[in-house]
């Protein structure tokens, strides 16, 4: 049940995207994500460490990420007092071959998380978008993400 919860929270992120910006967002969508490997070490006295691989499809209607494709991978530490952190990186391409790659991280227990540009080619070569995300359906082999942020 533990590792349940813990690749949920892991996976949510995966996809992994940015919380809390000042500007409304101007991109938004969905990730939808499926889990092709997770493995957890038990570090013992109530830590664990997952790391994982899900392949990654973006839905969105006003943004350049529509129908990008590609994996995510990241860790997921889970500490003493049952809180989650996680981070990782996700790496997409688009009908065109263009490739696109976004870093994300969550907080110990947050529910959204964040996302950032990290590089890319063709249209996505320069992009310093991000935004947030957070999970709207998971069960623990796949999971779909909303997402939000300021894209150029």
């Amino acid at each position: 049940m533990r590792t349940a919860k813990l690749l949920c929270s892991g996976f949510i992120i995966g996809t992994g995207l940015l919380c809390g910006t000042a500007v409304a967002d101007n991109c938004t969508g969905y990730d939808s994500l499926v889990t092709t490997s997770a493995d957890t070490r038990d570090l013992g006295k109530g830590m664990t460490l997952t790391t994982f691989q899900s392949e990654s499809t973006i839905i969105s209607g006003d943004s350049i990420y529509n129908l990008t494709t590609g994996e995510c991978s990241g860790t997921a530490l889970t500490t003493p007092d049952g809180k989650v952190q996680s981070n990782g990186h996700c790496a997409r391409r688009d009908k065109d071959g263009d490739t696109e790659s976004i870093e994300w991280s969550q907080a110990p227990g947050a529910e959204k998380g964040t996302w950032r540009s990290t590089g890319g080619s063709g249209k996505f070569a320069g992009n310093t978008d991000s935004g947030w995300f957070q999970n709207v359906r998971s069960d623990g082999k796949m999971s779909v993400t909303k997402w939000g942020g300021n894209c150029k």
